[in-house]
């Protein structure tokens, strides 16, 4: 069922956007709203909890400070920022199993975060070190995506692979509201409503497609699609991080007891640009930048845990310090980074030895050697 034909028996108190109504459990004012639909979702949610969470978003809110920070200075070819978009991420991220799988797109740092992933290994495909940063099963997420929405196919074709293996985990796909209007998204949600696999898509609605508002591309709210495609869907403000929690603990429950697949649509805002060769002064007017920094994500958990007196001097230090840690990690693992091998690139080409690539490197390995430098593995000076 859509949640835009089930809104009364679900919505609480909601923040509003482009007309319709979105789930929404904290306001922007940190106002903790009941819900009697979500409430039982999120009821082992206490104060610790929500500590923890806040830790979260505050903590990659700094990576992607210290990673902008790396790219500016020349550290980094690119990064894509994240700034506004914690609470979908960490909200989403906090609520996966650990042997669920997660295809992302590039953005997705914080869930990345929530997995696990080594910090070193999120720079690694921004500096030009590596194809790829990371084993994707050693943390249980694919690598990201940089063809846009090509991630859903993935993801949905996984999704059909637990179904035959007979287990309960979920595929989970983060996309943005750019990708829906690529034609691999609608396959994918065309195979997945067809086979009822059990995947998440989690659509971040950031309203901007690099350069072109969302309201260019989506007349009707996003959420709106997936029900044309026998898929449930919900609308949840992105930047509650409780709410987001909540609908994807739905979504998963859905997944896992045989109910098929769910879109959700977390509408939220890129504070950034979409990435740091991007200038967002060039297309967006400063006023929606700071009608949405009201909005801010972290700020409205903080003031829930300051009304709750669960935000004192020494924990927020405490917090502080713990986001300094890992942005100096960041940094140090960054600048340490051990420069590749010339004949690292045919690494990790195919699964199983291959005779046509044997050759390339061969006849590469030949060519480097014409220099006399007497090496062909050795890191660039």
């Amino acid at each position: 069922m859509s949640e835009t034909s089930d809104t009364s028996a679900r919505q609480g108190a909601a923040d509003s956007v482009d007309g319709t109504d979105l789930i929404q459990l904290i306001d922007a004012l940190g106002t903790r709203h009941p819900n009697p639909h979500y409430d039982p979702l999120v009821a082992d949610i206490d104060g610790a909890a929500l500590q923890a969470l806040y830790e979260d978003m505050v903590v990659v809110r700094r990576i992607d400070a210290e990673a902008t920070a790396l790219q500016r200075q020349g550290e980094l070819a690119l990064w894509p920022p994240l700034l506004g978009q914690e609470a979908a991420q960490i909200g989403s991220g906090r609520a996966l199993r650990q042997d669920d799988f997660v295809f992302s797109s590039y953005r997705e740092n914080a869930v990345a975060y929530c997995r696990g992933v080594d910090l070193t290994d999120l720079l690694r495909v921004w500096r030009g070190n590596a194809s790829s940063g990371w084993d994707p099963y050693a943390i249980n997420m694919a690598t990201p995506q940089v063809i846009i929405g090509a991630q859903t196919l993935h993801a949905t074709g996984y999704a059909m692979g637990i179904l035959n293996d007979g287990a309960d985990s979920v595929a989970v796909t983060y996309f943005g509201d750019g990708a829906t209007s690529q034609g691999d998204v609608n396959e994918a949600l065309v195979f997945a409503a067809s086979y009822q696999a059990p995947v998440v898509f989690f659509c971040q609605n950031n309203h901007w497609a690099i350069s072109e508002p969302v309201g260019l591309q989506a007349h009707v709210p996003i959420a709106n699609r997936a029900p044309g495609f026998g898929i449930p869907s919900v609308r949840v403000d992105g930047n509650d991080v409780l709410a987001c929690l909540a609908v994807t603990r739905e979504a998963l429950i859905r997944a896992r007891s045989g109910g098929g697949p769910t879109f959700i649509e977390a509408v939220t805002y890129r504070m950034g640009p979409h990435t740091t060769a991007d200038d967002p002064s060039r297309y967006r007017d400063p006023n929606e930048l700071e009608d949405w920094a009201a909005k801010d994500p972290l700020a409205r958990i903080a003031a829930l845990l300051d009304s709750m007196d669960l935000l004192d001097a020494a924990y927020a230090d405490t917090v502080k310090a713990k986001a300094d840690g890992v942005a100096a990690e960041l940094r140090a693992g960054c600048l340490g980074m051990a420069e590749p091998a010339p004949t690292d690139v045919f690494q990790h080409v195919y699964s199983a030895p291959n005779s046509w690539l044997d050759r390339q490197q061969d006849h590469y390995e030949r060519y480097l050697l014409s220099f006399g430098n007497g090496t062909t593995t050795e890191g660039a000076s």
